[in-house]
């Protein structure tokens, strides 16, 4: 209850959840990190201004973790690498969803995947969900993802240079998002030595350029769910994303 300052990381350890108070409950300067754990849900909380090294929150090397109406931020006034990432995943985690949050003002996302050279630990795992978020104003990495398979669908961005970055042969299904005054909606070959893959359906560019150089298999994911449609889709997440919203 409250915002709570932070220098810093905090960890989270397994069949846990953090879930804020009201409307106005979290963390500024620092964040929260979650290393080898399982079964984790972090809810309604205001998470801005992480400082680097630290990230809003961490997901490293863990599974099972639902990430759900939170508000992300920071500022653009500073140097891109004054504030680390809002919400980076890394290390082989796997089964984590991120669903109606806000990510605003920011430079650095959400980065999935930390590195083109850990391959050997990633591939096969970092499976992500990213449905339902609103990113206003962030400037890239919604997500960058690396090696893994990832779900994007029903999301809000306003404001990107890059939004969607498929690399390192990772594998991203695309569906019925809504881009707006953004540069490149979706792009597979930027930045790593190997390029990723897309498939796009349903979405709403909004005249943001697509760069795919590679369309890949994932054309199914391997739950149940029910994707609204874009012209929905912005109603929807302005109304219900971020804390307070439940």
């Amino acid at each position: 209850n409250g915002l709570i300052s932070l220098s810093g990381t905090v960890d989270v350890g397994s069949n846990t959840t953090v879930l804020g108070v009201g409307s106005s409950s979290g963390f500024t300067g620092g964040g929260l990190r979650l290393k080898k754990v399982t079964n984790v849900v972090v809810r309604n909380l205001n998470i801005s201004k992480p400082l680097a090294p630290a990230d809003g929150i961490e997901v490293q090397a863990s599974t099972k973790v639902w990430i759900d109406h939170n508000s992300f931020s920071a500022d653009r006034d500073h140097d891109k690498d004054y504030y680390d990432g809002l919400l980076d995943i890394n290390h082989a985690s796997d089964n984590v969803t991120v669903s109606w949050n806000t990510f605003k003002d920011h430079f650095k996302g959400s980065l999935v995947g930390h590195s083109d050279n850990n391959a050997s630990e990633d591939t096969g795992h970092l499976k992500v969900t990213y449905h339902h978020n609103w990113f206003n104003n962030v400037n890239s990495r919604i997500p960058s993802l690396r090696f893994g398979t990832g779900h994007f669908y029903d999301n809000y961005v306003v404001g990107a240079e890059t939004a969607v970055h498929s690399r390192m042969g990772a594998q991203m299904l695309v569906e019925n998002n809504v881009f707006r005054t953004t540069g490149v909606a979706v792009t597979t070959n930027r930045s790593s030595d190997v390029d990723g893959y897309a498939n796009l359906r349903g979405n709403d560019l909004g005249g943001a350029a697509t760069e795919v150089s590679r369309v890949g298999t994932f054309t199914s994911a391997p739950y149940s769910y029910t994707a609204e449609p874009a012209s929905s889709v912005v109603a929807s997440v302005t109304g219900g994303a971020g804390a307070g919203k439940l």
